[in-house]
């Protein structure tokens, strides 16, 4: 009997071994990102993978989160902003095989003007602080010819970058989540759509100019390089790519976000 009781226990502690393994922590920004990854947490749990999501509201957290093993992937960046972030930091987290998900193109948001031909001389021009999404955003004003760029090529350029300013436009940097909140003290910003989403913009609608089809900010999964090649991570990129996600990606976000598989 006591035999018996013993292994009833072992088998317990197994199983509870089992399922701690299957847990998988995941950090994201709220829209869209924790909205696709619940979207998909059912069917992972199908496959015994319990996935626990995190929101996060900035760009910085959800990677020292990963890098300090609290979780072991994230959800809300793209390659420039990771490089930029492991150069920075002096960190050396990956990007996860496969793990490119979807693009979200960068837009140009107004209060004040209607059309960007009435953008007047000496206007403020609000772009996010951090050097891949700044840089992000001095290429797009550029490809509306609205500035030059001194490297054509460069994807990290910053205001000091800029080589002719005809309109003499005055940026100002601030941290990506607080550029909706801007909007009413600036002439122009430059808004990741995740926080554009948030704050009740439609890219496809409100913004006056936006990223084509050809961004190269391709969001994806990052992680540590121990875990990149993890059999759960592989389960989630499984689970991202699918028919279904697309769907849902394309009749949720009307265009304002582009599945990238």
């Amino acid at each position: 009997m006591m035999k018996k009781a013993l292994s009833a226990i072992a088998m317990a502690t197994l199983a509870l071994a089992a399922q701690a393994a299957d847990v998988l922590k995941v950090g994201a920004t709220a829209v869209p990102h924790a909205e696709i990854l619940n979207h998909v947490k059912p069917a992972l749990k199908a496959q015994g993978i319990d996935l626990q999501i995190k929101e996060f509201s900035d760009y910085v957290q959800p990677n020292a989160a990963v890098e300090d093993k609290q979780l072991d992937v994230n959800f809300f960046q793209h390659q420039p902003y990771l490089d930029s972030y492991n150069k920075d930091r002096k960190t050396s987290l990956v990007a996860v095989p496969n793990g490119k998900i979807h693009v979200e193109p960068f837009g140009a948001y107004s209060q004040k003007i209607k059309n960007i031909k009435d953008l007047k001389d000496g206007s403020t021009v609000a772009i996010p602080n951090d050097p891949s999404n700044g840089g992000r955003a001095l290429i797009l004003l550029a490809k509306q010819g609205l500035i030059e760029l001194k490297d054509a090529k460069s994807l990290t350029p910053t205001p000091l970058d800029v080589a002719k300013n005809p309109k003499k436009l005055k940026f100002k940097e601030l941290e990506a989540p607080l550029l909706p909140r801007a909007l009413g003290d600036v002439d122009l910003a430059l808004i990741n759509t995740n926080y554009a989403i948030e704050a009740k913009l439609n890219p496809t609608k409100d913004a006056l100019f936006i990223e084509g089809a050809d961004s190269p900010y391709t969001n994806i999964l990052v992680s540590r390089q121990d875990r990149a090649n993890d059999p759960s991570i592989a389960k989630l990129v499984n689970a991202l790519h699918t028919p279904d996600v697309k769907k849902f990606i394309l009749e949720k976000y009307k265009g304002a976000v582009v599945p990238a598989f």
